[in-house]
């Protein structure tokens, strides 16, 4: 779904929400800083996500934008997919500390369906993440469902103390979740401000706590502290780029073990998506293949190509067969897939790529040095392997190129190839 262009809408406090437009099927939540002179994209994936004290912020080269969670929640809870929206400043506002005012603007603006089916991740087997005593555990579902269930615990001489809340994502978000505001202890506070940070908040719009408890305002829930971390958490995990069906136990989770979990779930999602893939008819068959490519049989190791997102992306399979001629002479009693050749696979696919770009321009690409390889896994006959190449940069007379091979959920091998643009032989 997607929202059609709303005015910029008051708020509570400071600045209004930024301003969102359409976007087509499969665009995702994309930012686009307007600030700069320039248009700055920065998509919503945890790919892009870089490392801050206590908020979620996306980083594009030098350009980022911060605190971005608020606003990822009430997309999550309200199930657009797909959006743009402007940002004239380096960080989205955060107004009331809630994800309320994100929610108004949008619903005020109205939801459109789109002729297209959600993209969704099913938890096919548990997952978990910790930090010291902070655990965040993804299960399979119970049914259909997107559950989460929080044990927040500041300790007993705490004014927070123990809360746990158990929460299932539906229509009564805007009810249940978005109104929790942001919370820190007074002293944190105080701590801020001697930093000057937060100087422009007045009392009531952040939830400042003390011993007695909320200082200038009241709780909007009795368990206020803790809904909001699960707002939180329903934000960050929709940096995933896609909602869930699964069930989420937190333990004392912030933001970095939250994208520290959605980094494994899209992993997970990943390789579902390759699967389904595998067994979706060729974008090219070898014969395609083999009048791009150079290379015949037995060196020709790329099968089919059932991915190619224009110059940016290609996915291919391999598929290994024990009648493969290496497994003659390599480990003959335990086959074994010679690791080099996994990385000839992807230098194949990531040629097929290049030749995208490369394709009126007189020039073919040759391989001149590989960079961060790993084989992580053996590959054995009957495995196929799903052959990854993204696109990095591609120069006049460079290309460099980020490729990983998996066999189901597991990376064998991966690298980062660099490529020579060679005039190609008349």
């Amino acid at each position: 779904m997607k929202p059609p262009s709303p005015a910029a809408a008051s708020s509570p406090a400071a600045k209004p929400p930024p301003r969102s437009s359409p976007a087509p099927v499969g665009h995702g939540v994309v930012f686009v800083r307007t600030d700069l002179g320039r248009s700055v994209r920065l998509p919503a994936l945890v790919q892009h996500i870089t490392k801050r004290a206590r908020r979620s912020t996306l980083r594009n080269g030098a350009d980022s934008i911060e605190m971005i969670e608020h606003c990822m929640s009430a997309l999550h809870g309200l199930g657009i997919d797909n959006i743009e929206i402007d940002v004239t400043g380096p960080e989205l506002p955060g107004m009331d500390g809630s994800a309320l005012p994100y929610i108004e603007v949008l619903q005020s603006a109205g939801l459109v369906e789109q002729q297209a089916e959600k993209q969704i991740l099913r938890i096919s087997e548990p997952v978990e993440v910790r930090d010291g005593d902070a655990t965040l555990i993804a299960s399979p579902p119970n049914g259909d469902e997107f559950q989460i269930l929080y044990d927040l615990d500041y300790g007993k001489q705490n004014p927070i103390g123990q809360q746990l809340f158990a929460y299932t994502l539906n229509g009564e978000f805007a009810a249940d979740i978005a109104p929790a505001r942001t919370f820190v202890l007074k002293h944190e506070a105080d701590t801020l401000r001697a930093r000057g940070m937060g100087l422009h908040l007045k009392p009531g719009e952040i939830l400042v706590l003390d011993a007695n408890g909320p200082i200038g305002t009241e709780y909007r829930f009795p368990n206020e502290p803790v809904r909001h971390k699960v707002l939180d958490l329903i934000g960050d995990l929709y940096l995933l780029g896609c909602t869930i069906r699964g069930k989420i136990i937190a333990y004392k989770s912030g933001h970095n073990l939250n994208h520290a979990l959605v980094r494994k779930l899209a992993e997970m999602l990943n390789a579902q998506r390759n699967a389904q893939m595998s067994l979706a008819a060729p974008v090219m068959d070898i014969k395609a293949i083999s009048r791009v490519l150079p290379h015949r049989y037995p060196m020709l190791l790329v099968d089919r190509v059932i991915e190619l997102d224009g110059d940016r992306r290609a996915v291919g399979i391999k598929n290994v067969s024990m009648n493969e001629l290496f497994f003659q002479g390599h480990y003959p009693g335990t086959p074994v897939m010679p690791g080099v050749l996994i990385i000839e696979a992807l230098a194949q696919l990531s040629g097929l790529l290049l030749s995208r770009k490369l394709e009126h321009s007189g020039k073919i690409a040759m391989l001149i040095s590989l960079d961060k390889v790993k084989i992580r896994r053996p590959v054995v006959p009957g495995d196929q392997l799903i052959l990854e190449a993204e696109n990095i940069r591609v120069k006049a007379r460079t290309g460099h190129v980020k490729c990983r091979a998996l066999v189901g959920q597991d990376i064998a091998a991966e690298a980062i190839i660099k490529f020579m643009l060679v005039d190609a032989e008349p």
